[in-house]
C-alpha cells in the first residue's frame, strides 16, 4: 500500500488528491510540521532537506510531490487522468504540471518560508508582495489559457489540473485577491470534486 506522510495545507495534498480521484488505497500518515521535528535524523533519513511529502510504495521512498504524482501515474493509473504518451497533449501535460511546481508554487512557497522563518516584526512586506505579484503572474497565464475551455489539457480533466489545483490553493491562502474570471470558474470547479473534498479533509 502507498504510504503518504503529510501535513495538512501542503504538496502532500497533490498526492492524496489524486488517490482519491483514481480510487487508489492508500495510508496517509501525519507528521509534525515544526522545524525540531523535521530536523530529527529520522527525518531527514525520509526526506534530505527536512520538508514533506514523503511516500513510500514498498522499498520504494519518494520526496518530490510532482515525482510522486507522475509515479502513481504510471503504475497504478491505467492510462487515467494523464493524456496518451508522446502525444501533443501529453506535452502540454507535463509543460503544465511542471509550470505548477517549477514556477506558480514557487513564490507561494518563498511567502510561506519567510513568514515561517522571520517573526513579524523583521518580515519584509516588500519581498512578500513581491512574490505575490510572482504568483499572480502565473495566476493570469493560467486565466488566459482557461479563456476557451474549462480544463488545461485537452479539454478534460488530468493530473495537471490537480498539480495546478493545488497551486491555486495556497493563491486563495496567501494572495489577498480576488481571482479573475476564469480561473474562478475553474477553481470553484475543481475544488467542488468529491476527491479534492476529501483530500483535504485528511
Amino acid at each position: 500500500m502507498l504510504k503518504i506522510y503529510h501535513v495538512p495545507g501542503t504538496r502532500s495534498l497533490r498526492v492524496i488528491w489524486l488517490c482519491e480521484e483514481l480510487g487508489l488505497d492508500y495510508e496517509a500518515i501525519t507528521v509534525d510540521f515544526s522545524t525540531e521535528w523535521r530536523m530529527r535524523p529520522e527525518w531527514l533519513a525520509m526526506n534530505p532537506v527536512g520538508k514533506v511529502p514523503v511516500m513510500t510504495d514498498g522499498d520504494l521512498k519518494l520526496f518530490e510531490s510532482g515525482a510522486m504524482v507522475q509515479y502513481i501515474l504510471g503504475h497504478y493509473g491505467n492510462g487515467r487522468l494523464e493524456p496518451v504518451h508522446n502525444t501533443r497533449d501529453h506535452a502540454l501535460f507535463l509543460q503544465w504540471c511542471w509550470f505548477a511546481e517549477a514556477t506558480f508554487a514557487r513564490p507561494l512557497g518563498e511567502i510561506v518560508n519567510h513568514r515561517r522563518a522571520l517573526d513579524e516584526a523583521h518580515q519584509s512586506e516588500v519581498a512578500i508582495s513581491e512574490m505575490q505579484d510572482r504568483a499572480w503572474l502565473c495566476v493570469k497565464a493560467v486565466d488566459e489559457a482557461l479563456a476557451s475551455c474549462d480544463y488545461l489539457v485537452a479539454n478534460e480533466f488530468t493530473a495537471a489540473d490537480i498539480m495546478t489545483g493545488y497551486s491555486i490553493f495556497l493563491v486563495t491562502r496567501f494572495v489577498p485577491r480576488e481571482l479573475p474570471t476564469h480561473i474562478g470558474a475553474y477553481w470553484e470547479r475543481i475544488s467542488a470534486r468529491p476527491a479534492w473534498q476529501r483530500a483535504l479533509a485528511q
